[in-house]
């Protein structure tokens, strides 16, 4: 396969990827936040804890916006922000106690639609889908 077939199928692979994604998580986020609200609280789930400079630079959101989304979140008591006891300049944001209850009911949405559009595979198909998973990850998507 040469890199411009491959590129192709990247593209094809990530479109399909984030039209099964909407399909997973529509509807799976609260209504007492926002689209981008539960894409920052969904990031900081997974990459916990996280400065609001890694959110700015994966949400590709100013920083401006960005402050103002986790001001909003902060007052919902979504999240906390922890100061760096060596430089009190620098802040990690993570979830709170309410912020990880509201991930949880999220996720579990999510992971019965993912179980429910597996659940015909076999054992074999199943363990080629997280094998290439691995690959993706180790590959492609670790920096």
């Amino acid at each position: 396969m040469d890199n411009n077939s491959l590129f192709n199928n990247f593209v094809l692979f990530t479109t399909s990827f984030h039209r099964v994604t909407h399909e997973f998580t529509k509807d799976a986020k609260s209504d007492l936040v926002s689209q981008i609200q539960y894409k920052i609280l969904e990031y900081i789930a997974v990459s916990q804890p996280v400065t609001p400079s890694d959110i700015n630079d994966c949400m590709n959101m100013s920083m401006p916006n960005t402050s103002r989304e986790l001001k909003k979140l902060s007052e919902k008591n979504l999240i906390e922000k922890i100061h760096d006891k060596d430089d009190r300049r620098k802040q990690y944001i993570r979830l709170s106690k309410e912020g990880k209850a509201m991930m949880n009911e999220s996720f579990a949405i999510i992971e019965s639609r993912f179980l429910e559009r597996v659940k015909d595979l076999s054992k074999e198909d199943l363990d080629e889908i997280e094998h290439a998973i691995n690959i993706f990850q180790t590959k492609l998507f670790n920096e």
